[in-house]
């Protein structure tokens, strides 16, 4: 075996496992975003979530983690679509925000 060989293993490897870990992150935050619009009465749209940052910052205790934003749309009436923003640090969320929005009168 090349080291060649080797390296596009180790490549292969590393890019499944990277799709694996990005895919269980994305369906941790989906199940917390379906959890919180079922919270604030609105309603999930698309039943997707969108990365749509990511960086590098320091938790509490001084650890280097990785920072995440995704992104989501939602409806309180039907009628307009509003944005929803969740925030991780490392594998913890930290803050699920939703745009002001326009509440179903009664």
């Amino acid at each position: 075996m090349t080291l060649q060989t080797l390296f596009f293993l180790f490549l292969a490897f590393f890019l499944a496992w990277y799709w694996w870990r990005a895919k269980a992150i994305s369906d941790f935050v989906l199940t917390a975003a379906r959890r919180h619009c079922r919270t604030m009465d609105v309603m999930l749209l698309d039943d997707a979530v969108y990365l749509r940052g990511v960086w590098f910052k320091r938790d509490h205790e001084g650890r280097l983690r990785v920072w995440r934003r995704f992104l989501f749309d939602f409806t309180s009436t039907g009628e307009e679509r509003y944005q929803g923003r969740i925030i991780m640090l490392g594998s913890r969320i930290l803050n699920i925000e939703l745009d002001a929005h326009r509440m179903p009168e009664s």
